[in-house]
This record gives C-alpha cells, sequence and structure tokens, in this order.
C-alpha cells in the first residue's frame, strides 16, 4: 500500500491562539509503508490547551519512533495497540492533571490516533475529535466522547437536535482533566483508494458529510499539494459560516500503486 498524507489546521476568526496540535508521517518498518497520524484539540486558560495537546502529540510520536517497530516486530495486534496506546494516555493524563494542579489552571486536550497498518486501520478517540473514513461518502469510524452524543445514544436528543444544542462541545473525557481515561478503540479493515482525515471539531461544526465527501472524495485527492488546497477549500468555508473554534485536519489518501 501507498500513502500521500497532508494536513492544515487554522487559528479561526476569534483566538488569538491555535491550541490544536497534529502531526502525521509515512514509515517504512521491515520494508512495509504505514501510516501514524495524530491530532489533538488543547483546552485552558493562559493559553494552556496548547501545551496539553502538544504535549500529546510528542508523546505519540516518540512512541511511533521507539515502539511501534518493536510492535512490528513481535506483529501487530489490537490487543497490543490497545495496551501500548493506553499506557501512553494514562501517563499523560497524570502528567497534565499535576501539571494543572501546580500551575493553579485546569488544562486538558482531546486526543485522536490513527495507524495504518497491514491492510488494517487502529484507532483510539478520547474527546470529540473525529477520524473519517471516506470512499463512496464521508463515514465517521469514531464516536464522540460528549454529553449530546451520550443523549443521542439515549434516545433523548435527535442528530439535528445534538447539533443546535448548547451543550454540543461538553466532554464527558479529556487528557488531563479526567480521573481515569477509558479512550475509545476501532478497528477494521483499510480500504484502498479511499481518504482517512482526521479532524478537530472546529473543522466539521459547520460543514456537512455531503460537503466533506465533495471536497475530500478520493478522486480529488491526488497529490499531496491539491490535497491541501481542498482542506484548506473547508477551512475557508468553515470560517465564512462564523466557525469561532480552531479548525484542524489531516488527510491520508491511500493507493494500491502509485498512477
Amino acid at each position: 500500500m501507498n500513502f500521500i498524507v497532508s494536513a492544515s489546521t487554522d487559528v479561526g476568526t476569534v483566538k488569538k491562539s491555535n491550541q490544536d496540535s497534529l502531526q502525521v508521517k509515512v514509515l517504512t518498518v521491515g520494508g512495509e509503508k504505514m501510516v501514524f497520524a495524530v491530532l489533538c484539540d488543547g483546552m485552558g486558560g493562559l493559553d494552556k490547551g496548547e501545551l496539553a495537546s502538544a504535549s500529546v502529540v510528542k508523546a505519540f510520536d516518540r512512541w511511533a519512533t521507539e515502539r511501534l517497530p518493536l510492535l512490528c516486530g513481535a506483529g501487530v495486534t489490537e490487543a497490543g495497540i490497545r495496551a501500548e496506546w493506553n499506557h501512553v494516555l494514562a501517563e499523560y493524563n497524570e502528567k497534565i492533571k499535576d501539571y494543572g494542579k501546580m500551575s493553579a489552571i485546569r488544562l486538558g486536550t482531546t486526543a485522536v490516533a490513527l495507524l495504518l497498518c497491514k491492510e488494517r486501520y487502529y484507532i483510539v478517540n478520547v474527546g470529540d475529535s473525529r477520524v473519517y473514513e471516506i470512499a463512496g461518502c464521508a463515514r465517521v469510524l469514531t464516536k464522540d466522547q460528549t454529553v449530546v452524543a451520550r443523549e443521542v445514544e439515549l434516545g433523548r436528543l435527535t442528530e439535528e437536535e445534538a447539533e443546535r444544542d448548547a451543550r454540543r462541545s461538553v466532554l464527558l473525557q479529556c487528557v488531563g482533566a479526567s480521573d481515569a481515561l477509558c479512550p475509545d478503540f476501532f478497528f477494521g479493515d483499510m480500504k484502498k483508494d479511499a481518504v482517512y482525515m482526521l479532524c478537530s471539531d472546529g473543522f466539521r461544526h459547520e460543514v456537512r458529510a455531503e460537503e466533506i465527501y465533495a471536497y475530500l472524495c478520493p478522486e480529488r485527492m491526488l497529490c499531496a499539494e491539491g490535497m491541501q488546497e481542498n482542506e484548506r477549500a473547508l477551512i475557508a468555508l468553515n470560517k465564512q459560516r462564523n466557525e469561532r473554534d480552531n479548525i484542524s485536519v489531516i488527510t491520508i489518501r491511500t493507493f494500491e500503486t502509485y498512477c
């Protein structure tokens, strides 16, 4: 499998700083190409949300550099990924909490990470950043850990009501502000000639799934430059519709062979 990757982030129209952090890289381990991506949406006073999000991204980057090759050598399994990523998130949940107590501030971050490896995808999620699979439609692979998502699941809100609800960004969990984290994990078969997208909530509040597909469908995502142009166009559309948050996105195009 071959991959092309791109990423874009924007401070948005209201906030003075960008508290999102993200990274995507194509790796070759044991002669096989794979992609690792992570995106975090930080929150906290005195711009400390940026510190929280960046620290978790850096922790996952170290994991990809130091631990992933060892995991590949032994064979990547869902149980192995779950154990490794639970450890990273639990460690940084405590580190961020300790920093917040020491500094007398409250801070935290969402975290969503994706590994594309050996024809499979491996995802972990805390909070309301998302992963989509774009192939025929824009399909959400993660589940938001938010108050309104729980209300929808319990049948107390419709999807349409949830989008308009004032609590739509109220998280049930985030790294650095939860007593004990319970990340969600998602595993499945990777599609060829598809696009995998990670995004912060600021990227998708003001655009519909149909619009995400129209801009980021595989037929339009054929080179890194074009992929970033399409990302920036959707960011601009969000800003035109008065999105107030930071806006961040990572896209990964899968190819069985290069064109």
